[in-house]
């Protein structure tokens, strides 16, 4: 999607915006990138991690921008150019808020239910049982987020919580397309760099909080803070806050949201939870799962794998709920959810019954919590196969290896994307925490992921299952900077195929 919109104009202060000058020109367009600056455009210099755009204001002007809207460290960037200029200024101490805000009202009119999930993990999980309890329910509806927009209407992004020019293009797009009901992803990056503002929202969620993006937040405190965005900030207070009450977050979570006099529906085990799971039974397909609401006991069907994705199916019924849906028909849908693309998903079985499943689990708690969540659908030995991002949280590596090893049977330790990085110093960092942890075990160090998922699938006897965690739905691996094609899912199949002689 280009970052202009078509045939389209209006005035700077019909955008809520006022210049030092006072000028009102007429708007052509929105845009964060100098390079597709047309006449009449809006430019958006903001502050970057590396440069600040205020750099790029010069090219701007010279490309026809009618108006810039940036800080004071980007005014001053550009003082010469802009004083030289006809182009009117706005000068804010957020200009990231200022673009999500205009952007909003530029685009116009979103689908009139919108709800948001936030949580180290479960995200992508939850917006989309949330978009399938919604369809089975007979509404239009899409999730958006880490796998693009799916649902009634497709379409690829490029981030899990997209820039607002593009998020607020595709919801306007999104409601011409007929769709009314939207879940989306709220990203720690994307709540921090203001992505969301602009978005009414009348539920929001919370799943879980654990470590992750270190090399972006730096603490523990700024990572949550991040993420509280969520509901100190945008969650209206008419709106409904639905949280994980069984994390060690999940009540600060909900201090948060009454603190501003927004009702919460807390979801878990916990006895004091709204929507409690009160029984799990486990089979080699799924689940059937027991729970109460409002003071009355139901039973469901999921054919899903991993005791955590009950927790993240009554989130998202939760949500559902929280948003206006009967309570009742979003809990005849549950039999009907299907496994959401490279989370927990089947991906093969050998000829002797071992089974293969691909999960996005990036983080130390998502390994364990994945292969935790399969054991009790496993007879034999549980196969892991896990690896580290590059240029990411170096931290979290060996206590990747940990969990891997700690509760797996058998643990291959591969690449994952490692970008710009030495893979072997990644790998290195994964194998020292697995070691430490998986004492008797057998731990073995594989370059080449496709040959590491040619081994796991070699290891499984009858009864097995593998665990090929890290790229989940990904198709491409990333090596320098180069994006290679790489499927785990295809790559699981191709290797039982060969195995068993399927070639």
């Amino acid at each position: 999607m280009s970052s202009q919109a078509e045939q389209k104009t209006s005035t700077l202060s019909a955008l809520g915006l006022t210049a030092r000058s006072g000028k009102n020109p007429q708007i052509t367009g929105l845009t964060v990138d100098s390079r597709e600056v047309q006449p009449g455009s809006l430019f958006f210099a903001l502050p970057g991690a590396r440069v600040h755009g205020g750099e790029f204001i010069q090219y701007a002007l010279r490309m026809g921008a009618a108006a810039v809207v940036t800080d004071a460290q980007g005014a001053e960037i550009a003082a010469k150019e802009l004083a030289e200029s006809e182009a009117a200024l706005i000068v804010t101490d957020d200009p990231r808020g200022a673009l999500a805000q205009t952007a909003s009202l530029w685009f116009g009119a979103h689908p009139e239910t919108l709800i948001a999930v936030t949580g180290t993990n479960g995200k992508t999980s939850i917006s989309t049982f949330a978009r399938q309890i919604w369809i089975e329910m007979g509404l239009a509806a899409v999730n958006l987020g880490t796998t693009g927009i799916e649902g009634a209407w497709t379409h690829p992004l490029r981030h899990t919580t997209p820039e607002p020019i593009t998020l607020h293009r595709a919801l306007a797009e999104a409601r011409a397309e007929g769709i009314t009901h939207v879940a989306m992803e709220a990203s720690s990056h994307g709540l921090d760099q203001r992505r969301l503002d602009g978005v009414m929202l009348a539920a929001a969620g919370f799943s879980n909080f654990t470590q992750d993006h270190l090399d972006y937040h730096k603490t523990f405190d700024a990572y949550f803070d991040a993420k509280m965005g969520l509901f100190t900030r945008l969650l209206p207070e008419d709106g409904v806050a639905v949280v994980n009450i069984d994390d060690p977050k999940g009540p600060e979570v909900v201090e948060l949201a009454e603190g501003r006099g927004i009702e919460v529906i807390t979801v878990g085990r916990a006895a004091d939870a709204r929507l409690r799971l009160t029984g799990q039974r486990f089979d080699g397909t799924g689940q059937e799962i027991l729970f109460d609401w409002q003071r009355g006991s139901h039973k469901a069907r999921l054919n899903l794998i991993g005791g955590f994705q009950a927790d993240n199916v009554l989130l998202a019924a939760g949500l559902v709920i929280a948003a206006g849906g009967d309570a009742e028909e979003a809990f005849d849908t549950l039999p009907y959810l299907t496994t959401v693309r490279g989370r927990m998903q089947h991906a093969a079985t050998r000829a002797n019954g071992g089974a293969v499943f691909v999960d996005y689990a990036h983080t130390p708690d998502a390994i364990a919590t994945a292969l935790q969540a399969m054991r009790p659908h496993v007879m034999g030995k549980l196969v892991a196969i896990v690896g580290a991002g590059g240029d990411r949280d170096a931290g979290k590596r060996p206590l990747m290896g940990q969990a891997a090893a700690e509760h797996a049977d058998v643990v291959f330790v591969t690449d994952d994307n490692p970008r710009t990085e030495d893979p072997a110093a990644i790998r290195a960092a994964v194998m020292e925490g697995a070691k430490a942890r998986g004492a008797g075990k057998l731990i073995v160090e594989v370059g080449d992921r496709a040959e590491a998922i040619l081994r796991g699938v070699d290891a499984l006897g009858p009864g097995d299952a593998l665990l090929i965690a890290g790229k989940g739905h990904e198709s491409g691996q990333t090596i320098g900077d180069d994006v290679l094609p790489f499927d785990d899912v295809e790559q699981a199949s191709v290797a039982v195929s060969a195995l068993d002689g399927a070639f």
